[in-house]
């Protein structure tokens, strides 16, 4: 949710405040995740405090001089000596000495909540992207990427600056509202409830214009989501508008979501507009009551002139600290709300680590499934019952329809999802022995969804073997027969593919990441689709390439077009999660069975 303040014509107005749904308990945590901080928090509102009640006192001490001077005048008028302006300079000297005070302590206290708040979300920061790295792959199939970006980005950047505004808001606003009281009741009882008397017209106009402007508030930051949205439609599917004529279609909805939100726009920022000339009234109304009952206690000789000036400030400065408190609970509120959020995914599910895991070394390639059973949900099986042997350096396909399950066992391979039962063993030993980062070692991968960073294409090479020299990060462009093209570019391997790798072709994009796997020599390769996104002559080549590289390597191929993988050593068919038929290419054609069926609809598509 969108947090920003929203402006009317005069000023801040309501607006849509998210709450946390156990404030209570955020609050706990967040509080104890800032134990080490205590001291300088501590200081902090010690400083708060004390430039506080400096800056409070100011007011009387002015008084003070206003009525040295008033008395001087009538004296002067009386016949008497008149103004003593050596008086009124000590009186203003300590009054300027306690304002630079004020601002000193006001500076400092600043500077060191600055500080903490910074070094506290620099600890957020590193926290959760410690925890993204623990995270088990099931917890992001449940949350969208935007969701888990909002959390390390846009709630960590409100709590910090709510954080930092709000916690010496807080505390000098409490101590600004009972000092500015204090200092009320000293100079006058009566004229104090006076003043008071007010502030019930003034909550009650406020909660009203709240009450009135919330739900047009709420309905612009809808329509405003349902604009944006349609904009950002509008502009990444432009081609695709034009090609179906839709632009009157798209323009209507637009205009229909866009005069909800003037509208609605207009009706909240009026009404929040009208809040401040209206409170300036209703203060200006306390302020005639408080000078004429002012003036009749100092002609009855209760109060001085200098205390009506004092006071008449101090009921200026009561009314601000009420409205400070009003913002910095919407503040507090929003900023538990992103506390919530980010200490829930601080406090997700990790992955368990393994005690005395085995090491990869000396490992070979042999890979076993033992009757595997697998569902993303535990009510949704996908995987029922899956049984393979994989020799060391056999090619095995794994072939079927779309939602087989193909996918799904090189992810269970790799320990990216647990089995619901059975095993998988490498070299005889349980996958769950091993340190998942240690069995991700052993494997190389290519993905049909290619992966690239914003950087050089040497930089993103050598991804696959960060200690690899340069040469060898030629070499295996060359093995991918990548080489030729990255030379024709115009900073060859120091050519920078921007943010969206949009900079070259999704064919050349996949060549780079066959060169990368090339690079890591892994003991198991998994190639998912990796030659789906390159012309029929660059496949070939590719397929030389990979069949050099499979050499003595246990690989893993996952093909729709299966005249891709005629020369695999083994080919296991799948259909809804289980293994329906398995042998090499020529024995299953042979079967004329549910891979021969594949195979000769294949080519039926392209005859036709």
């Amino acid at each position: 949710m969108n947090n920003k303040r929203r402006k009317g014509p005069m000023g801040p107005g309501p607006r849509v405040v998210e709450k946390a749904k156990d404030f209570k308990g955020t609050l706990k945590k967040l509080l104890s995740s800032m134990k080490e901080y205590r001291i300088p928090l501590i200081i902090i509102f010690i400083f708060a405090i004390a430039s506080t009640i400096f800056s409070i006192v100011g007011p009387k001490i002015l008084g003070n001089a206003t009525t040295e001077i008033y008395n001087g005048i009538i004296s002067k008028i009386t016949g008497g000596t008149g103004i003593n302006f050596d008086k009124i300079a000590q009186i203003l000297l300590f009054l300027l000495f306690l304002y630079i005070i004020s601002a000193i302590f006001s500076y400092i206290q600043g500077f060191i909540m600055t500080g903490v708040t910074q070094k506290y979300t620099y600890k957020l920061r590193k926290s959760i992207s410690e925890k993204i790295g623990k995270m088990p792959m099931n917890y992001f199939d449940k949350k969208t990427h935007g969701e888990v970006l909002s959390i390390i980005t846009n709630d960590v950047d409100t709590l910090s600056m709510s954080l930092n505004q709000s916690a010496t808001q807080l505390i000098t606003s409490i101590t600004t509202l009972i000092g500015v009281l204090v200092m009320m009741l000293s100079i006058s009882v009566q004229m104090t409830i006076v003043a008071l008397l007010i502030l019930p017209i003034s909550l009650t106009f406020t909660l009203l214009v709240v009450k009135n402007s919330q739900k047009y508030f709420k309905s612009q930051q809808e329509y405003l989501g349902h604009v944006n949205g349609e904009v950002e439609e509008m502009y990444s599917g432009h081609s695709v508008v034009k090609v179906f004529n839709a632009e009157k279609k798209m323009l209507n909805k637009f205009e229909k979501d866009n005069d909800v939100l003037c509208k609605s726009a207009w009706k909240s920022q009026f009404l929040a507009g009208l809040m401040q000339p209206v409170m300036m009234f209703v203060g200006n109304l306390g302020y005639v009551a408080v000078a004429i009952f002012g003036g009749y206690y100092a002609i009855k000789g209760k109060i001085t002139v200098g205390d009506i000036q004092s006071f008449i400030s101090y009921t200026r400065n009561f009314t601000q600290p009420i409205n400070q408190l009003a913002q910095v609970s919407n503040m507090i509120q929003s900023m538990m709300a992103a506390a919530e959020r980010v200490f829930e995914f601080l406090g997700s599910e990790e992955e368990i680590p393994v005690e005395d895991p085995i090491t990869i070394d000396n490992i070979k390639g042999n890979v076993e499934f033992k009757n595997v059973k697998f569902g993303y949900n535990k009510d949704k099986i996908i995987i029922n019952d899956f049984s393979a042997k994989a020799k060391e350096g056999k090619k095995i396909a794994i072939v079927g329809p779309t939602g087989a399950g193909k996918t799904t066992i090189v992810k269970l391979l790799m320990r990216f999802y647990d089995i619901n039962s059975g095993e998988i063993l490498i070299d005889g030993h349980n996958i769950n022995s091993f340190e998942r980062s240690t069995l991700r070692r052993t494997f190389g991968m290519v993905l049909q969804d290619t992966w690239l960073f914003n950087g050089t294409i040497m930089e993103n090479l050598r991804y696959g073997r960060l200690d690899a020299t340069d040469d060898e990060v030629i070499e295996a462009a060359k093995m991918a027969h990548v080489h030729h093209f990255i030379q024709t570019l115009p900073d060859s391997y120091n050519m920078i593919l921007n943010e969206e790798t949009d900079n070259i072709s999704q064919g050349q994009k996949q060549l780079l990441t066959i060169a990368r796997a090339i690079l890591a020599n892994p003991k198991i390769l998994i190639l998912d689709e990796a030659t789906s996104s390159v012309d029929t002559r660059t496949e070939v080549l590719i397929q030389k390439a990979m069949d050099e590289l499979m050499k003595g390597r246990t690989s893993f191929i996952i093909a729709h077009r299966l005249s891709t993988i005629k020369n695999a050593d083994l080919i296991l068919v799948m259909k809804d999660g289980d293994i329906v038929e398995q042998g090499n290419h020529k024995e299953l054609i042979e079967k004329n069975g549910f891979y021969a069926n594949l195979y000769n609809s294949q080519f039926d598509k392209l005859s036709a």
